[in-house]
C-alpha cells in the first residue's frame, strides 16, 4: 500500500503550469514538523515536494500561497531524469489525490477553510458576514436566562 498523509505549511507559492496535453499541474513544497526535538531542543522539519493534477489545480492557484497550512493525501512516487551535466538525478515527491485547505499563515483576508476532493470537485468557502451569518463572539442565548425549554415539536428529527 502506498498512502501518504501530511499536514504542513507551503514553503513557496504554488507553481502552476499547463502541460502539452492541456492538463494543468501545480507543484509546491510543504514543511512538515517532526514529532521530536533535536539535541538543541529545536523542532526540525522535513520539506516535501507535492504535485497536484486535474481539477484541484485551479483552487490551489486561487487560495493557497506561501505559509498556508494544508493537509495532503496521496501517494509517494520516485522518478529519475538525466541532468544537463549527464548525471542521473532522482526525485521523490507526493502525488496528491486530495488537498485540504486548513488555513493561512496568519489571520488575514486570504484565510480560507475549504476541502477539495478530486472525485467530486466539492469546494466550500468559509461563511462570511456578508452572507447574513452571525459570526460574532457574543453569546446568542444571553437573553434567555439560565434554561431554555424545548418541546418535541422544536426538534428537527
Amino acid at each position: 500500500m502506498n498512502k501518504v498523509l501530511l499536514v504542513g505549511r507551503l514553503t513557496r507559492d504554488p507553481e502552476v503550469r499547463t502541460m502539452t496535453s492541456g492538463n494543468s499541474v501545480a507543484n509546491f513544497s510543504i514543511a512538515v514538523n517532526r514529532n521530536f526535538k533535536n539535541k538543541e531542543g529545536n523542532v526540525e522539519a522535513d520539506f516535501i515536494n507535492i504535485v497536484v493534477y486535474g481539477r484541484q489545480v485551479e483552487n490551489i492557484s486561487k487560495y493557497v500561497f506561501k505559509g498556508s497550512q494544508v493537509g495532503v493525501e496521496g501517494r509517494m512516487q520516485t522518478r529519475s531524469y538525466d541532468a544537463q551535466d549527464g548525471t542521473k538525478r532522482y526525485v521523490t515527491e507526493v502525488i496528491a489525490d486530495n488537498v485540504e485547505f486548513l488555513g493561512s499563515k496568519n489571520n488575514s483576508d486570504k484565510e480560507v477553510n475549504a476541502y477539495v476532493d478530486t472525485t467530486s470537485s466539492v469546494f466550500m468557502d468559509a461563511p462570511s458576514p456578508e452572507e447574513g451569518i452571525d459570526v460574532s463572539s457574543e453569546d446568542p442565548f444571553k437573553d434567555f436566562g439560565s434554561e431554555v425549554a424545548l418541546s418535541d415539536d422544536d426538534l428537527p428529527f
